[in-house]
């Protein structure tokens, strides 16, 4: 199950190293690479909920060695293209992979650890195989360019696959199926074409102007199908996103927050990667070993979060680490073309170490704000909604650095646009605690 929570979150970071190379390889400009990113969130984050009710109906054991095949085989396919296009094709299906790989994995630890202590331990251990994989992408995927070429990077997925595959076949045992689980397929797909309309527009955006007859098409068509999914959610029996969650106010809050805190974070990673390689022309070995200590700060600070929380409280910690990442934040706004690794190493860190301190408590005030029957539907929608953060930091970041080709211009406004976001999300924290009290 580690194995397969990790591999997914290899590939959010592993992939930025590579962008510079890819984009070399296969040609095509800005946008090219923001769907190469974007094509996978949008995939994991668009059916992770389905993905977890598909296990439910059918056996968690089963689906989730499918989705190990899928991933697996997308990632050989990724590796093999020969086109922008069908790498992000590819990247989509990878994104599929994953998004069945994560609620599964859960819930097959849950069916094998059914003691409680037992089951908080093996957990601890599956989140600390994803925060390490997460931590090592940058510089494997450096080293992995520097040594062979960018394609190594998805191949490097095709043993941990394998090794899935048997595990899972060998040690897990299947869940009990719940034939009574049913799909929520019309809001599925209202979903995926929301979220998809939503980031290409923004990408799209950014090369062809915002007043082009595609990009306004693409944002109304968001809006029509948005305002379908919600409809839709209102009126089924069994929804994939059940809005009644969002009745209560602390789940409502750190949804947001989550949301909020990703558009940040990750667009500011996929920003700073293409600076590192196409400003300061870094290699991509320099440029993961130039995200280590940020991506290091999420880990050691995650594995201290949760003491903080309980001695000072999670609405503070929230609080504390958007404001830290905030400061990272404007601490960069001075960065220019040239900057020595130097001056803006501390301000990386000081945002990893914002982003592992609030995680933590925030996942934990969202599962605890709703009632324990319903907290794997918690879980995924946290999942979703940071997933869907991404997928927006990515496409709008990448826009603001590709329009009228001003690229630090672009850097600097998406540090100004992280500042604000981080500043609401600790706003956010500290009143959803007092509406608390």
């Amino acid at each position: 199950m580690s194995l397969g929570f990790g591999v997914v979150q290899l590939d959010v970071t592993i992939v930025n190293t590579a962008l510079s190379s890819i984009g070399r390889s296969l040609g095509g400009g800005m946008a090219e690479l923001q769907w190469v990113v974007s094509a996978y969130t949008i995939a994991f984050a668009a059916l992770i909920l389905t993905a977890g009710a598909l296990g439910d109906r059918l056996g968690a054991k089963k689906i989730f060695m499918a989705g190990f095949a899928l991933f697996t085989l997308a990632s050989v396919a990724c590796a093999l293209a020969s086109s922008s296009s069908v790498l992000i094709a590819s990247r989509a299906i990878q994104g599929t992979g994953a998004a069945i790989l994560v609620p599964n994995s859960l819930a097959l630890l849950n069916h094998a650890y059914p003691d409680e202590k037992q089951r908080g331990r093996a957990v601890g251990i599956w989140a600390a195989g994803a925060s390490l994989a997460l931590t090592a992408g940058p510089l494997a995927g450096g080293g992995l360019i520097a040594l062979i070429g960018w394609r190594s990077i998805f191949l490097v997925n095709l043993p941990i696959g394998i090794a899935g595959l048997w595990l899972t076949w060998r040690y897990a045992s299947e869940t009990a199926r719940s034939r009574q689980r049913e799909l929520d397929l019309a809001g599925q797909a209202a979903a995926i074409g929301a979220l998809g309309c939503l980031a290409g527009a923004i990408i799209e955006g950014g090369a062809r102007g915002w007043n082009n007859p595609w990009v306004l098409a693409g944002f109304v068509a968001f809006v029509v199908l948005a305002a379908l999914f919600i409809a839709q959610e209102r009126r089924t029996r069994q929804p994939m996103l059940p809005l009644s969650l969002f009745q209560h106010r602390l789940f409502s809050l750190a949804s947001l927050v989550g949301l909020l805190v990703n558009v940040a974070f990750y667009g500011l990673i996929f920003v700073l990667s293409l600076y590192f390689q196409q400003i300061n022309g870094l290699s991509a070995l320099a440029t993961g070993l130039a995200f280590l200590p940020m991506m290091g700060a999420v880990l050691v600070v995650n594995l201290l979060a949760a003491r903080a929380a309980e001695r000072f409280g999670a609405a503070m910690m929230i609080a504390a680490g958007a404001a830290i990442a905030a400061a990272g934040c404007i601490a960069l706004l001075d960065v220019e073309r040239g900057s020595s690794y130097g001056q803006v190493c501390a301000q990386l860190v000081a945002m990893g170490a914002g982003l592992g301190l609030l995680v933590p408590p925030l996942t934990s005030t969202l599962l605890g704000s709703v009632e324990k029957a319903r907290s794997g539907v918690a879980a995924g929608v946290l999942n979703a909604t940071r997933q869907t953060g991404s997928v927006i930091g990515v496409a709008l970041f990448g826009s603001l650095l590709e329009h009228k080709g001003a690229f630090m211009t672009g850097v600097h406004i998406s540090l100004v646009i992280s500042t604000v976001l981080f500043v609401g999300a600790a706003a956010m924290a500290l009143l959803g605690a007092r509406k608390v009290k």
